[in-house]
């Protein structure tokens, strides 16, 4: 079967910030004001004018500035960006262009600046509006500054605007993320990311776990109760982390979920590409910013691509489609993968024996609640 070319987003990362969270794995880097932003700018536009020749002509349907904290830049620096990508590019007349900001005064900047920019959707990384479990995580901003800028965001003229938050914290009850909830929600933005507090590799939590983290049975009862509260006050969960009020869905990672295309540029950046052939490759840029910068400066970047097997794509195409409670359909698994659904028909037809998955509708797909409790070991049933 030949691969349907899938939608394409583009992702732009900027990998400095203020301090390192302690939790944190993503490519991030710490050196405020100290950051060589004009020399890390020219390099991310020549990696999309090389990114401009990969793409060949296909519409950019979204455009992600993460980090790091990209807010550490200038708006004139993202203008400068966001131009490049619109020159190099097809980017859609309504692509949703999201930038992610810190709360911090520091680093939130010019939030209306950024909006002239070009960014028409901002997603504020507040954690959590207590003031204990902030400084638990290690973060630089108090509940004061998350209302502030959430007002600042307003006030700047942004209509999409998401909150991250996160749970089972270290020391955290009930109450507490109860409260986190109840504050969220009564600010009302449209966007709502909720996740839960994992001790990942390569992170000073993972090598010196914090005490009093809540066990898998209040971690779950969290989940469940604050999902609950989110849905109540009528944000819809179309991702296992992710709630929105309607027409407010994030469509970049709605693209990532669905096995669509990303293009990536800036340092650490991980792309995936597929070509007029259906051939599916997957690829990134220098992860240390001073290699990145040498590289792409110097014309010297050679990428090195790694082609998806079959088996690959349809356990990629699972990790990811199964996070959504719609699930999937055979057609889009077909289209996006260039496989039948019958290459993993053992593993389907045994998860749905043990309640994991069900077919809700004929050829549509999707987690069970049993399914989406134990969703990690639901998604390895699909390991090659």
């Amino acid at each position: 079967m030949i691969i349907k070319v899938p939608p394409l987003s583009l992702y732009i990362h900027l990998p400095w910030c203020v301090r390192k969270c302690p939790y944190c794995d993503f490519n991030s880097h710490v050196a405020g004001d100290n950051a060589p932003r004009v020399r890390y700018v020219a390099a991310l536009l020549a990696d999309i004018a090389l990114e401009g020749e990969r793409a060949a002509g296909r519409p950019i349907g979204s455009i992600f500035l993460g980090g790091g904290t990209p807010s550490l830049f200038q708006p004139a620096d993202i203008g400068r960006i966001l131009d490049a990508a619109k020159h190099e590019f097809e980017v859609a007349a309504d692509c949703e262009i999201t930038m992610e900001a810190n709360p911090g005064t520091v680093e939130r900047g010019d939030l209306a600046g950024f909006q002239q920019a070009g960014v028409n959707r901002l997603s504020l990384g507040a954690q959590s509006f207590s003031e204990q479990m902030l400084r638990a995580l290690g973060r630089i901003h108090g509940p004061d500054e998350i209302f502030a800028a959430f007002d600042d965001a307003s006030a700047a003229g942004f209509d999409s605007i998401n909150i991250d938050l996160m749970f089972a914290l270290p020391g955290q009850t009930l109450q507490m993320a109860s409260d986190d909830i109840q504050r969220v929600c009564g600010l009302g933005p449209p966007h709502i990311s909720y996740y839960q507090l994992t001790l990942e590799p390569n992170t000073v939590f993972f090598e010196r776990p914090p005490e009093n983290l809540p066990d898998e049975d209040l971690s779950w009862e969290i989940q469940e109760h604050c999902h609950r509260l989110l849905r109540d006050a009528g944000y819809q969960q179309y991702e296992i982390s992710a709630f929105a009020k309607p027409g407010h869905r994030c469509c970049h990672n709605m693209n990532y979920w669905t096995f669509g295309d990303y293009l990536a540029v800036g340092a650490g950046a991980h792309g995936k590409h597929t070509d007029s052939a259906g051939v599916i490759r997957r690829y990134r840029k220098p992860a240390h910013p001073l290699s990145y910068m040498e590289q792409m400066l110097a014309g010297t970047f050679r990428p090195s691509l790694h082609t998806l097997q079959e088996e690959d794509a349809g356990f990629e195409f699972m990790l990811n489609a199964l996070r959504l409670p719609d699930g999937f359909s055979e057609a889009v698994f077909s289209e996006r993968t260039g496989l039948e659904l019958d290459v993993i028909e053992a593993p389907l037809a045994k998860a749905r024996e043990d309640g994991l998955i069900q077919e809700s509708t004929d050829g549509v797909w999707q987690a069970t609640p049993l399914g989406f409790r134990f969703l990690n070991d639901l998604q390895a049933r699909f390991l090659p």
